[in-house]
């Protein structure tokens, strides 16, 4: 059976940003060898990926379905599997995508090899997502993301019917579940609901204990 999966978002927090990105991935890395159950991963800023991808399984934030070529600020497909990623972050609320950059870049994600988590922020939106074979699919009521309201307490509803829709478009999609994740009681809300995981960010980079903060969402994985 696969991994449960926790990702820790570091957005742009200031605890998550350089020597901080760096500190939370060795936290993250000692907690990872102790658990068998549960993959832990981090998303994180395009620089900060080379810092912490020996450390800890790391995601980019954002990447853009380009080739090589003249794309100045742009973040090349390519360049992220060379920083080490094994992933990227696709249509995060807080960095819409229209969709089909959502599509082009989980095809030039897989070209690569490289995890694709896509977000949505609907039932509606996630189906069809669902179509453009990403590895996992993150629901994420954008109204919840940062706040102490988990969408697995507010909308048990919206995980579920995402679960069975997703499983019906396309079986191989794993469900993750964001938005508001505070509590081991939001967690194992959330699996029992059907998600295979969970995206966590400011219940953990905002914490004044980051270790106790993981250990605890650990709990609700069982």
């Amino acid at each position: 059976m696969p991994k449960k999966i926790l990702i820790i978002n570091l957005k742009t927090y200031e605890q998550g940003t350089g020597r901080g990105a760096f500190k939370i991935a060795k936290i993250a890395r000692e907690i990872s060898k102790k658990t068998r159950k549960v993959r832990i991963m981090i998303a994180a800023q395009p620089m900060d990926v080379p810092l912490i991808s020996d450390i800890i399984p790391t995601i980019c934030q954002h990447m853009d379905p380009i080739e090589y070529g003249a794309h100045t600020g742009h973040i090349l497909p390519e360049d992220v599997k060379y920083a080490g990623a094994v992933g990227v972050l696709i249509n995060h609320s807080e960095d819409r995508m229209e969709i089909d950059k959502i599509e082009q870049t989980i095809f030039r994600a897989r070209q690569n090899r490289l995890l694709s988590i896509a977000c949505a922020p609907s039932i509606s939106l996630a189906k069809t997502i669902a179509t453009f074979k990403p590895d996992f699919l993150a629901i994420e009521p954008p109204e919840l993301i940062g706040t102490k309201t988990s969408v697995s307490q507010a909308k048990p509803e919206i995980i579920s019917k995402t679960v069975e829709i997703v499983r019906e478009t396309n079986p191989r999609v794993r469900v993750l579940c964001g938005a508001g994740i505070n509590t081991k009681e939001d967690v194992s809300k959330a699996l029992e609901l059907g998600a295979e995981g969970i995206l966590v960010a400011s219940a953990v980079v905002k914490s004044e204990d980051p270790r106790r903060a993981i250990m605890e969402l650990l709990k609700g994985f069982g």
